[in-house]
C-alpha cells in the first residue's frame, strides 16, 4: 500500500511567526506530530510519505503514485483541510480523515467527501480500520452512501504502547522545533476547552523509557535546539512528571544537553517549587500558561477555577524567577464581563512582565461545556470559521459585539506597540532565572555529545551562519532604523551585565516583535473589516442577571517605567 500522509496548510497566526521564521531559513513552527506518530502504527509493507503543506505543496507524482490518502488537523486548518479532500476527490483517491478536529465534528467531513473517519486516538481505532482494509480492500464511497467510522465509544487509550512518531518522514530541517508527547488530558474543568471531552480528566502518561527513546530518534536524525512538549497540560499527572524529571535530567547529561524543552502546564506549577526546580535543571526553557483573564468572577463562570485559587501575578513571578520563561493566553468576550477587559488584560500582561501574550476573542469549540450551555441557550451562531484570532465571536455574548471587538482591538495594538513590547521584554529577562524561589543546583559536567554524520555537521552549520544573519538583521531593524533604536542598546547593555546567560534568548524574543507588530496591524484592520460586514445581533441577558446591577471590574495598578 502507497500512503500519502498529507498535513494541512496553517493559515497566518498568533504562532505562525513567519517573518522570524524567514530570518532563519525555516518555514513552520512544528512539525505534525500526530501524523508521524500515526506513521508509527501503519504496517511495515506499506510505503510512505508524508507532505506538509505547511512546508511545501504535494507534488503530481506524489499525487499520482498514492493508493490512499491519510489526512490531519485542527480547527484553524479548516479551509486547507477542505481543499485537500476536494483534491484527492477530484483524483478519485480514498481519503481517510482523523484527528482532533475530525473527532469534534465527523459530519462535516462526511459531508465533505472523506471516505473514512478514523476518530478519537489512533492507538484505538487505527488497528480496526487496518483490519477493514485487509478483509475489504481500500474503497472510494459510493455516491450517496456514508463514509465508514471507526471510533473509541468513549474509551481512552493506554499510552504506553504508542510506538515512536516517524521522525525520520519529516523535513527536519525545515522547523524551528521538534515536538514530542508526554500525556494526553487534563484534570481541570475550563468550560470553553475540548481538550477534557477529546482526551479526558485522567492524564494518561507514556513510560520514562518512551520518551527516552524518541529523544534518541531525535538525537541520532542529527537534531540539535528546541523540542515542545505538546501536552495540553504538562503537569497535569505531577506524580509521574516528577518521576520523569530525574531520568530527562540524566538523559539531558548523559547526551551533552542538546535539547532545551518548552510546554504548556496549568499556573499551579508556581505552587510546586521542588518541579520547577527539576524542570530547570532538566533544561526547560519557557512554559505557556492560560490565563485567560484577570477577572476573577469570569473565571468562575468559565469554571477556570485553578486560577482563582493562586494569585496569579505572585505565582507568574515564581515561574518568571524560577527561570522558566512564561507565556500566556488570554480571552476577551466572557459571559457577564464588565466593560474594559481589553484594558484590564494589557494592565495584568504590563504588571506581570510577560513578553508573549496570546489574546483571542473567544470562540465556542464544538462538543464543550460552553458549546452546550450555549446552545442549549440558543446562542451560537452556527457560522463555519477556522476560529483564528481574526475571526469575530461565533456567539451572542452578554455585552455588544462592537464594543468587545472595539477593546480588542485596541488591546492588541498597546500589547504589541514596538516600544511597549520591547519594554515588557526587557523588564521579564531582568527577572528571569534571578533570585530563584529554591536553591540553585550546579548542573553537572555533560558527557561529550554524541557525534554527528558530516552532513549533519554541515546542517548545522548553514543554521549557525542564518542565526548569525538573523542577529544582524534584528540588531539593524530595532538597534539603528526604528524608534526603538535608543531603548534597544541601553536595555541589551543592561541584560548582558546583569543576566548574560540569557542575552541570546533575550534577542530572540526582541526578533517576535517582527512578526507580533505586523500581526497586531493585521487583526486590528481585519475585525473591523469584518464588524463593519457583520449583521448586528442582540445582546443576550441572562435571567439571573437582568435585575442584578453589574459588579465593578477589578482595577490593577501598572507601574510605570521599564528600568526595574
Amino acid at each position: 500500500m502507497r500512503a500519502l500522509l498529507l498535513h494541512p496548510e496553517f493559515p497566518e497566526t498568533f504562532w505562525s511567526i513567519g517573518p522570524v521564521l524567514d530570518l532563519v531559513g525555516k518555514k513552520a513552527l512544528n512539525p505534525p506530530l500526530g501524523l508521524v506518530t500515526v506513521a508509527a502504527m501503519l504496517p511495515d509493507d506499506w510505503q510512505l510519505q508524508l507532505v506538509d503543506c505547511a512546508i511545501r505543496a504535494p507534488t503530481q507524482a506524489e499525487w499520482d503514485v498514492a493508493d490512499i490518502i491519510l489526512l490531519t488537523g485542527m480547527i484553524v486548518q479548516r479551509p486547507s483541510m477542505m481543499a485537500l479532500i476536494a483534491e484527492a476527490r477530484s483524483r478519485g483517491k480514498p481519503i481517510v480523515v482523523g484527528g482532533p478536529f475530525a473527532t469534534s465534528v465527523p459530519q462535516d467531513f462526511e459531508a465533505a467527501g472523506a471516505d473514512y473517519l478514523v476518530l478519537d486516538e489512533a492507538e484505538l481505532t487505527l488497528p480496526p480500520f487496518l483490519d477493514h482494509l485487509r478483509d475489504h480492500g481500500v474503497q472510494l464511497r459510493a455516491e450517496g452512501q456514508p463514509a465508514i467510522r471507526f471510533g473509541a465509544n468513549g474509551q481512552k487509550p493506554d499510552l504506553t504502547s504508542t510506538p515512536v512518531p516517524r521522525f525520520d518522514l519529516l523535513e527536519m530541517d525545515s522547523y524551528d522545533a521538534m515536538a514530542v508527547q508526554y500525556s494526553r488530558g487534563c484534570p481541570f474543568l475550563c468550560e470553553f476547552c475540548d481538550i477534557i471531552t477529546l482526551y479526558g480528566r485522567k492524564p494518561r502518561t507514556k513510560t520514562n523509557l518512551q520518551i527516552r527513546a524518541e529523544l534518541d530518534t531525535l538525537v541520532a536524525l542529527g537534531w540539535r535546539g528546541g523540542v515542545f512538549f505538546v501536552d495540553d497540560n504538562f503537569i497535569g499527572n505531577k506524580p509521574n512528571v516528577k518521576k520523569l524529571m530525574p531520568d530527562l535530567q540524566a538523559w539531558q547529561h548523559d547526551h551533552g544537553y542538546p535539547f532545551w524543552f518548552d510546554t504548556e502546564a496549568s499556573i499551579d506549577l508556581a505552587a510546586d517549587l521542588d518541579l520547577m526546580a527539576a524542570m530547570v535543571r532538566c533544561n526547560f526553557a519557557s512554559v505557556f500558561i492560560g490565563i485567560e483573564t484577570p477577572d476573577a468572577e469570569s473565571l468562575a463562570l468559565t469554571r477556570k477555577h485553578q486560577n482563582n485559587r493562586v494569585p496569579m501575578l505572585e505565582s507568574l513571578d515564581l515561574i518568571n524567577r524560577a527561570g522558566l520563561r512564561a507565556m500566556c493566553g488570554m480571552i476577551i468576550g466572557f459571559d457577564n464581563e464588565a466593560k474594559g477587559a481589553g484594558q484590564r488584560i494589557v494592565d495584568f500582561a504590563e504588571l506581570a512582565n510577560i513578553p508573549t501574550v496570546l489574546l483571542s476573542m473567544l470562540q465556542v469549540l464544538p462538543n464543550t461545556g460552553l458549546w452546550t450551555r450555549l446552545e442549549r441557550e440558543g446562542r451560537l451562531l452556527g457560522e463555519k470559521t477556522a476560529l483564528n484570532q481574526t475571526d469575530l465571536a461565533n456567539f451572542i455574548p452578554t455585552r455588544p459585539i462592537a464594543e468587545i471587538v472595539g477593546e480588542y482591538v485596541d488591546a492588541y495594538g498597546k500589547l504589541y506597540d514596538p516600544i511597549t513590547y520591547l519594554d515588557r521584554t526587557y523588564r521579564h529577562f531582568m527577572h528571569l532565572g534571578i533570585n530563584p524561589p529554591f536553591a540553585v543546583e550546579p548542573r553537572p559536567k555533560p558527557k561529550s555529545a554524541p557525534r554527528r554524520t558530516i552532513p549533519q555537521l554541515l546542517r548545522a552549520l548553514v543554521g549557525d551562519l542564518r542565526l548569525v544573519r538573523a542577529l544582524i538583521i534584528v540588531i539593524w531593524r530595532q538597534g539603528v532604523v526604528r524608534e526603538t533604536r535608543g531603548r534597544f542598546w541601553r536595555y541589551l547593555w543592561n541584560i548582558a551585565r546583569k543576566n548574560p546567560d540569557r542575552v541570546t534568548t533575550y534577542l530572540a524574543i526582541c526578533a517576535q516583535a517582527e512578526h507580533f507588530t505586523v500581526y497586531a496591524a493585521k487583526i486590528v484592520a481585519e475585525m473591523k473589516a469584518k464588524l463593519a460586514r457583520s449583521t448586528p445581533t442582540a445582546v443576550f441577558i441572562p435571567a439571573a442577571a437582568a435585575s442584578v446591577p453589574a459588579k465593578p471590574a477589578p482595577t490593577l495598578r501598572v507601574r510605570k517605567g521599564a528600568n526595574t
